[in-house]
C-alpha cells in the first residue's frame, strides 16, 4: 500500500514500476494531494489500482476533535470516493474509530517501512521489510516527497527481496 499521495514527482514513478512488475497496489489518497493532481488520481484509477480515503488534510486524530476529523474525511470523500480509510499515523479516538466504521472498511497495517524518516537510509528500509514481512502483511509505502529519497532505491529492491521470497502482491 502507499499512503499520502498523489504527488507529481513521486506517484507517476511508482505506478511505471508497479507496472514493470505486473503489481496492483492500494494507494491511501490525502484529499488536497488529489485536488491538486486530478489527473494522477485517475490514472491510479486507470491502471487498475484500489484508492482510499487518508483524510483531506493528513490529520492526526488524536490532535483533533471527532467533529473537525469527520469534516475532513468528508471533505476528502468528495473528492476520493471509496469505501476504504486509513487513518494518518494509524491513530484515531475510539468516537472517531465509531463513526468511521459505519461508512468505511479501516484498512491498517503490520508494517510501515518508515521511508519517510530522514534518519534512515534506503537500507535501513529494506532491512526493515525482509526483518519484519509475514504472510498477509500490510506494508506501507509513501509516494510523497519526504520518502522520495528512500522510496526509489528501498521500493525497487522490496519488490525484488519479497518475490525472491515467494510473496505475492495482492490489494
Amino acid at each position: 500500500t502507499f499512503d499520502e499521495g498523489p504527488v507529481a514527482e513521486v506517484t507517476p514513478w511508482v505506478l511505471d514500476l508497479l507496472d514493470a512488475h505486473d503489481i496492483k497496489a492500494t494507494f491511501f489518497l490525502v484529499g488536497d494531494n488529489v485536488r491538486r493532481n486530478p489527473e494522477i488520481f485517475k490514472e491510479i484509477k486507470r491502471r487498475g489500482h484500489s484508492w482510499g480515503n487518508h483524510t483531506m488534510h493528513h490529520l492526526q486524530g488524536m490532535k483533533v476533535t471527532t467533529m473537525r476529523y469527520m469534516r475532513d474525511v468528508t471533505e476528502a470523500d468528495n473528492l476520493i470516493g471509496s469505501i476504504l480509510f486509513r487513518p494518518p499515523h494509524g491513530l484515531l479516538r475510539w468516537k472517531q474509530a465509531a463513526t468511521l466504521k459505519a461508512h468505511y472498511n479501516i484498512v491498517m497495517y503490520d508494517l510501515v517501512t518508515r521511508d519517510y524518516s530522514k534518519k534512515l537510509t534506503p537500507e535501513k528500509v529494506i532491512e526493515n521489510v525482509k526483518h519484519y514481512t509475514r504472510n498477509g502483511s500490510i506494508i506501507v509505502f509513501h509516494d510523497s516527497l519526504k520518502a522520495e529519497r528512500n522510496l526509489r532505491e528501498a521500493l525497487p529492491a522490496a519488490i525484488k527481496w519479497l518475490k525472491e521470497q515467494g510473496y505475492e502482491f495482492c490489494r
